[in-house]
């Protein structure tokens, strides 16, 4: 059956401009990190991403190495998008990432030209694009030049292989460093995608400062801290849980479910039933608060949740006492 998309899938979402470039996106990102890959149901992966563009999310954010295995959750999407959204994809926003492991040997990871080249060709492939959207640099490599990083990232921008390009995971002096190459090459440095939430805040030391001050957009990934900053985990770890399932890719570790954070999460539960939102939608409310954070990262494993995330934007300001009762929460 041909896909249709909900006709009014743009009259709930909110769009924001990323930095000082002429990118839109919406506040809330789809992330492909978890459920897309070969292990799971395509057929709940297609379920997810029907409801992320029904709502207005246009913004899928994929990287080499999702999965698992690795490369199976762009196979993934490039099936899906074959399949359902190619009609629509100059409405959408398509991005990848390479740098952390992805396959065998001296080229397989990091930052060096040699990688960053050959991974997005494997990338497109799999996705079965012409070009991505958003290419990124996944983390600092601290062996290759970062002008030689820069420089790569420069070519693929001039090959058509990505319209914009940025980075994850660097420092606020690494991002400044990174900026400033690329400005020198002619190809802006427009998203810095960092981990952001209420239980993880080392953003706040200088690198959103970083990204004001060069209008470099943010767009902050686990923003519910793995599932932690959701009720999934009030009275414990429930059976196919994230904390069980998918052990070492990124899900979230058993330790990180500490009584001194369950007493966090459960404190913020209650001021989150006060505003009327769920704990997930308070906890990505607080993270979009910042302006200089153009779009939050959402992952899902069901439908549901990708609507009940939606449901933030009904109330996404906080008064200066519900920051402060919020602050008090997480010292």
């Amino acid at each position: 059956m041909t896909y249709l998309p909900n006709s009014n899938r743009y009259q709930n979402m909110e769009y924001r401009r990323c930095g000082n470039s002429g990118l839109m996106l919406p506040a809330l990102s789809l992330g492909l990190w978890h459920n897309f890959g070969a292990i799971d149901s395509i057929e709940n992966a297609r379920n997810i991403l029907h409801t992320a563009f029904d709502n207005g999310i246009t913004h899928f954010d994929l990287a080499n190495n999702y999965g698992p295995p690795a490369g199976s959750a762009e196979s993934t999407f490039g099936e899906l998008f074959k399949q359902d959204f190619k009609p629509f994809r100059d409405e959408l926003l398509i991005s990848t990432k390479a740098g952390w492991p992805m396959w065998d040997g001296p080229y397989g990871d990091f930052g060096s030209k040699k990688h960053l080249i050959a991974s997005l060709d494997q990338s497109l492939k799999r996705m079965d694009l012409d070009y991505v959207d958003i290419f990124y640099h996944h983390r600092p490599d601290p062996n290759t030049p970062m002008e030689e990083t820069m420089a790569a990232l420069d070519l693929i921008v001039r090959q058509g292989k990505a319209l914009y390009v940025g980075v994850s995971s660097y420092s606020p002096a690494e991002t400044q460093k990174a900026f400033t190459i690329l400005k020198e090459l002619g190809t802006p440095c427009v998203i810095h995608q960092p981990k952001y939430s209420m239980l993880e805040r080392s953003v706040e030391d200088g690198l959103l400062d970083v990204l004001e001050l060069n209008g470099i957009g943010g767009i902050a990934f686990s923003p519910l801290a793995q599932g932690l900053l959701t009720n999934k985990y009030l009275n414990g770890i429930p059976e196919n849980s994230r904390a069980t399932a998918h052990r070492g890719n990124g899900a979230i570790e058993e330790d990180a479910i500490t009584p001194e954070n369950i007493s966090k999460v459960k404190k913020l539960n209650e001021m989150a039933l006060e505003r009327g939102q769920t704990l997930a939608q308070m906890a990505l409310a607080w993270v979009m608060k910042d302006k200089r954070i153009s779009s939050v990262i959402i992952g899902a494993s069901k439908p549901e949740q990708v609507i009940d995330s939606v449901g933030c934007l009904k109330n996404t300001s906080f008064t200066t006492d519900e920051l402060k009762a919020i602050n008090q929460i997480l010292i």
